[in-house]
């Protein structure tokens, strides 16, 4: 049987001498795992998360091991607009602005639609679609500002894509953010910006462990091609490649990081 056991690949300085930003990066998810593909392709991160005591341990970690110099981080909420123009603002104070944007806020939840609350609709909706908006706008205003291009990438889902039962709300955003995707790269173009999102099945973190039922975890990994879940720097790596220069040409794209596309 062939080995799938997924082996780490180092860095080869592909964003070397870049700013990134990312969005809920505290913890050991596809941010953390994100923020840190970064530093090792040479960018300097500024991280931002809603909890601040895990994403101060998240900042203390990665200063550790890249430097201080590295790596910044401050708390943001993406359902607050001051606190999402204060992590723009402090990227510019402290390198001039980003050149690297990734949006991985998201909320997820499951509850049946007959039953769920007009709160549980609405609060998946604002952190995963409507935070990526703002995070996407505020983006495309420092990039246009600065006039030197920049990049994006959205944090979507296969369930944009496809049904699962308990998940209109956070489907429905992550179709949005999809949708959200393709518009802004139109937009955008226009002042030399890309616009991509990448669209994970399962990635296993602790997190996902605490909040779904070990049935279902195991029902969704039968589904997958390699037979279990991805490691978020995984995904981490595909965004990294989006970020890169190794994708010029790719704008308004959704990456499935999965056998699970459409």
């Amino acid at each position: 049987m062939t080995d799938n056991k997924a082996r780490y690949v180092p860095g080869h300085a592909l964003l070397a001498g870049r700013t990134a930003v990312v969005t809920a990066a505290a913890g050991a998810g596809i941010g953390g795992a994100t923020a840190r593909r970064l530093l090792e392709e040479g960018a300097r991160v500024l991280i931002g998360d809603a909890h601040a005591r895990r994403l101060k341990e998240t900042e203390e970690a990665l200063a550790d091991e890249f430097g201080p110099d590295a790596v910044a981080s401050l708390v943001c909420d993406v359902t607050d607009e001051t606190q999402v123009r204060a992590l723009f603002g402090e990227a510019a104070r402290l390198h001039g602005g980003p050149d690297v944007v990734v949006n991985n806020a998201g909320l997820g939840g499951t509850a049946a639609l007959v039953d769920m609350s007009d709160d549980q609709w609405t609060r998946v909706l604002d952190v995963t679609l409507n935070g990526t908006f703002r995070c996407t706008r505020a983006a495309l205003r420092a990039f246009r500002d600065r006039g030197r291009g920049g990049v994006i990438v959205n944090n979507a889902s296969v369930l944009g894509w496809r049904a699962q039962a308990g998940q209109a709300h956070y489907a429905a955003a992550k179709a949005g953010v999809m949708a959200l995707t393709r518009c802004a790269a139109v937009e955008a173009a226009e002042f030399g910006v890309r616009v991509n999102a990448v669209a994970p099945s399962l990635a296993m973190h602790p997190h996902l462990v605490r909040t779904t039922s070990a049935a279902l975890l195991r029902d969704l990994t039968a589904r997958e091609a390699f037979g279990r879940c991805a490691e978020p720097w995984e995904v981490a790596n595909v965004i990294v490649f989006l970020a890169s220069g190794y994708s010029s040409y790719m704008t308004g794209e959704t990456v499935s990081v999965s056998s699970q596309h459409p």
